[in-house]
């Protein structure tokens, strides 16, 4: 079975502990995944020591949010196998501030339209370092006023088409410095789900320093998939995969495992830190040899 390299838990927006999420991994027949809950590494130590005792490999990640400063689109970017960790904890907790600043003025303009306190969002969103749209939505589907987490409520508030539209857009981290941030660490950064994105923006982010985009995950259709992974082949990077799963908060019916990175190039992940150090050596080498 292929690896599920992007997994949310309860410490972001997903629905499941890391217990619980390993578990289902194995009965699943997945026997690789990552734990990449937003600007949140702290599931990566436990994480690994619980999938040691299930038999499943575990690969520290993180996702990291980012704003592009020339566009002001939100760009998710998947971080993974940082050597120092401890790098990005500053970026996370930048992004944290702004989350929590966004979900602020989301909780209160909720709370104002819908009989509903910001005290029942809080408990709603009970486990996750932040609030995300999907605990807003649980205090409606609790309080009675939905019956789905997604259907015509939730585009009322959080389309941004909606003349009721209540989504306040965080203010991130520059793309750039957080792939920038991602290289210093040791990491490799990934592009998740480019589907969202144009073509000319997707090759923006290469020119950025991409290490990879994410071709296999539900934001793509079939013919992306296709278009991404030779796109990486091209570019000689990398080209992974993930469901994406958030449990109960899954926009479609997703489990781990539906969506994922193929033997192959999960073996490119592996020895990709590797490869690039070759690559860099060779490359001096040929310059010194020039001058």
């Amino acid at each position: 079975m292929s690896a599920d390299l992007h997994c949310h838990t309860k410490l972001s927006d997903g629905s499941l502990g890391i217990d619980d999420l390993i578990i289902l991994a194995k009965k699943q027949g997945v026997n690789t995944i990552s734990i990449t809950d937003h600007n949140c590494q702290a599931g990566n130590i436990r994480g690994e020591l619980i999938g040691k005792r299930h038999d499943v490999k575990v690969i520290p990640g993180v996702e990291l949010s980012s704003t592009d400063a020339e566009t002001g689109t939100e760009v998710d970017i998947l971080c993974y196998l940082a050597d120092s960790p401890a790098r990005l904890e500053g970026l996370c907790r930048r992004n944290m501030l702004a989350c929590k600043k966004a979900s602020q003025f989301m909780i209160l303009s909720a709370a104002k339209k819908y009989n509903i306190t910001p005290e029942l969002i809080v408990k709603c969103a009970t486990g996750s370092t932040n609030i995300y749209i999907c605990h807003i939505m649980r205090a409606l589907f609790e309080s009675g006023f939905v019956t789905s987490f997604y259907g015509d409520v939730y585009d009322d508030l959080f389309n941004k088409e909606s003349e009721n539209c209540i989504y306040f857009q965080a203010k991130y981290a520059d793309t750039k410095e957080v792939i920038e941030a991602i290289h210093e660490s040791g990491g490799i950064a990934i592009l998740a789900h480019p589907g969202r994105y144009s073509d000319d923006f997707v090759e923006k982010m290469f020119a950025a320093g991409i290490d990879g985009l994410e071709a296999w995950c539900p934001g793509n259709t079939p013919a992306q998939s296709e278009k991404f992974a030779k796109l990486a082949k091209q570019k000689k990077l990398l080209a992974l995969g993930g469901s994406n799963f958030h449990g109960m908060y899954n926009k479609e019916k997703i489990s781990i495992g539906d969506y994922g990175t193929p033997d192959k190039q999960l073996d490119e992940l592996i020895s990709y830190k590797a490869k690039q150090k070759r690559l860099r050596k060779k490359a001096e080498q040929e310059a010194a040899a020039a001058k």
